[in-house]
């Protein structure tokens, strides 16, 4: 069984006097973090604090970048060109780099957000582009994608760390992509059923799809989205179910290579 795991979380998604997400309380039992970029959600006040927080909690940083869509969240889907994807992948991580560098930080990673993420399963041009922007920027940054995916073999292919993510609230259509939002039962709220999820992914390296078909996954992260209501509930009770069972929670920078 693995015996070590980063847990990330989606925070820093709310927007001026607009708050989601209990992320003070979240940090505390993950090990990485995804900081919204300004383009789905996110501002110069919350993208600083949030990076403060991390830092106070000792928690590793990465941007969480978006296409630009603050009115659907950044979960419309969007045709942009190589180029297109590129710099707004670019530009976000730059802003983001300001307040960790003003802080004497360091960024960790860069994971696409919502359906920017999603279409890179389709879209072998866009995945390129992102890939492009992070080893632009930084080429110690690591890409995080979905576990098992084209878009991460295309990424170590152009020599990108890369990361195989999971996620622990979420369920898996047979072919390994995610359940669509619009359907009854993508999300899971049950903290006991998504821990005995997370811990058949480490223990037997896959778990069953919505269909109940097997399909195999690499556990590098597990996300937690910080924006469902039982966020908080589930980071503290999967941290612990893991530590119990003897896996340690670190951040993903410690071993990717």
């Amino acid at each position: 069984m693995q015996r070590y795991v980063d847990i990330n979380a989606d925070l820093g998604e709310g927007f001026s006097i607009y708050i989601l997400g209990q992320d003070e309380q979240i940090m505390k039992y993950v090990s990485s973090v995804n900081i919204a970029c300004g383009w789905h959600a996110g501002d110069p006040l919350i993208m600083g604090n949030t990076v403060n927080r991390a830092m106070l909690n000792n928690v590793a940083i990465g941007a969480h970048p978006s296409y630009p869509d603050r009115m659907g969240f950044g979960r419309r889907y969007m045709k942009i060109s190589r180029e297109e994807a590129r710099n707004y992948v670019l530009y976000q991580i730059g802003a983001l780099y300001a307040f960790v560098k003003a802080k004497g930080l360091k960024l960790q990673h860069v994971k696409p957000h919502g359906a920017l993420y999603n279409a890179m399963a389709k879209d072998e041009e866009l995945v390129r582009g992102i890939v492009e922007a992070i080893l632009d920027f930084d080429d110690k940054l690591i890409f995080v994608g979905p576990s098992l995916s084209k878009a991460l073999e295309i990424a170590r292919d152009m020599g990108a760390r890369v990361a195989h993510e999971v996620f622990a609230d979420r369920a898996y259509n047979s072919d390994g992509t995610l359940v669509s939002r619009s359907k009854e039962g993508a999300v899971l709220h049950d903290k006991y059923l998504i821990a005995d999820r997370v811990l058949s992914m480490l223990k037997d390296g896959g778990v069953k799809s919505i269909e109940g078909e097997w399909i195999e996954l690499k556990v590098d992260t597990i996300c937690i989205h910080g924006d469902t209501p039982e966020a908080l509930e589930i980071a503290e009770f999967l941290n612990k179910k893991l530590i119990e069972e003897g896996i340690e929670i670190k951040p993903m920078g410690k071993f990717i290579r």
